[in-house]
């Protein structure tokens, strides 16, 4: 013990650690680096050594050497928007099952923000990005090239893409209030110009469209501040439920909705999608289209490591499926 004592006033290396174990250097960087042929035990024992002296891998000496700096950036359009810091913790996490690090950075939703963050995580030296782009389009070929790149949620050609089952929770949506009994539904949507947002509202629309006649189609921003003509389309009443494109909206369309005197759910039931973590905690309780975020998050980790280790599957589409949760903003109609 007097030993370790010691080693902590000056700088731990791999040597101390693989000496005070009582392993050969070649066995402490097995452990350490998860790698080699080490039995179970052996390396339980080199890192509990590690930990209990202060061992810190040099990130710097570790890049020389395998060439990687061991973090990966996410990169966002919006962290205000609360589905995601949901988001970024299950990617966070999953990077560190692997033993990676992760720089989470948020555009504000400006392209030429976006290609600068992105510029800068290239200057860093992270070993690959996850990306949720603002648009479809591919704004960074110039800025990235060749680094290991996933996009998540959006559809950029090129780039190996992992989204969830939009059209289906469109579908769900309509269809489930269209089973509760309501044949005057309005369809507020997010901005049209991104696909996955196309692809909801379109089939919700295509649903109701089939079964009966859409009350409104109105488009909002990704906020819970209300434009014009959303605000116009509510206040006309020509709709007892409306599907919105994203949670954030349907929490603007209830507190609008409240402020009118109009009753939810009795007067406008409302379902939102995403399942932000607001959405339980509103006033009436949200029911939505859940988003599986931890494993989409997942699969855009696995995915990006597997890049990274010298598989291409550029074009590659994982798709996710959804299911709508059932709360009090929209329960059956009696």
């Amino acid at each position: 013990m007097q030993e370790r004592r010691g080693l902590a006033r000056k700088r731990i290396t791999l040597k101390d650690v693989a000496k005070s174990a009582g392993v050969s250097l070649a066995s402490a960087s097995y452990a350490i680096n998860k790698t080699g042929s080490l039995s179970e035990d052996t390396r339980a024992h080199v890192l509990k050594v590690a930990e209990e002296l202060g061992y810190r891998q040099n990130l710097a000496a570790r890049a020389a050497r395998t060439g990687r700096t061991g973090a990966i950036g996410f990169v966002v359009p919006d962290m205000t928007n609360p589905f995601f810091p949901s988001l970024a913790q299950s990617i966070v996490q999953r990077a560190r099952q692997n033993g990676y690090s992760v720089f989470v950075t948020d555009t504000e939703g400006d392209q030429a923000q976006e290609e600068e963050v992105i510029r800068q995580l290239v200057d860093r030296g992270v070993d690959g990005i996850v990306w949720f782009p603002i648009k479809d389009e591919n704004s960074i070929e110039s800025i990235a090239g060749d680094l290991p790149i996933i996009v998540i949620d959006r559809t950029v050609n090129g780039f190996e893409c992992i989204q969830a089952d939009y059209a289906q929770g469109g579908q769900l949506a309509a269809n489930y209030l269209l089973a509760s009994g309501h044949d005057r539904i309005g369809v507020i949507a997010g901005p049209m110009d991104v696909r996955s947002m196309r692809e909801r509202c379109g089939a919700a629309i295509e649903a109701i469209n089939r079964a009966s006649a859409l009350a409104y189609s109105v488009e909002n921003a990704f906020s819970t501040e209300l434009s014009g003509d959303v605000a116009s389309a509510i206040e006309s009443r020509a709709a007892t439920a409306v599907f919105c494109g994203s949670d954030l909206i349907a929490v603007g369309v209830m507190g609008h909705a409240r402020k009118l005197g109009i009753a939810i759910p009795d007067e406008l039931a409302v379902v939102g999608f995403d399942d932000i973590p607001w959405a339980e905690y509103c006033t009436p309780a949200l029911t939505t289209i859940e988003l599986p975020v931890d494993e989409m998050a997942s699969e855009a980790v696995d995915a990006l490591l597997r890049k990274l280790d010298g598989e291409n599957e550029s074009n590659r589409r994982v798709v996710f499926g959804v299911c709508l949760i059932e709360r009090e903003s929209a329960p059956p109609r009696k």
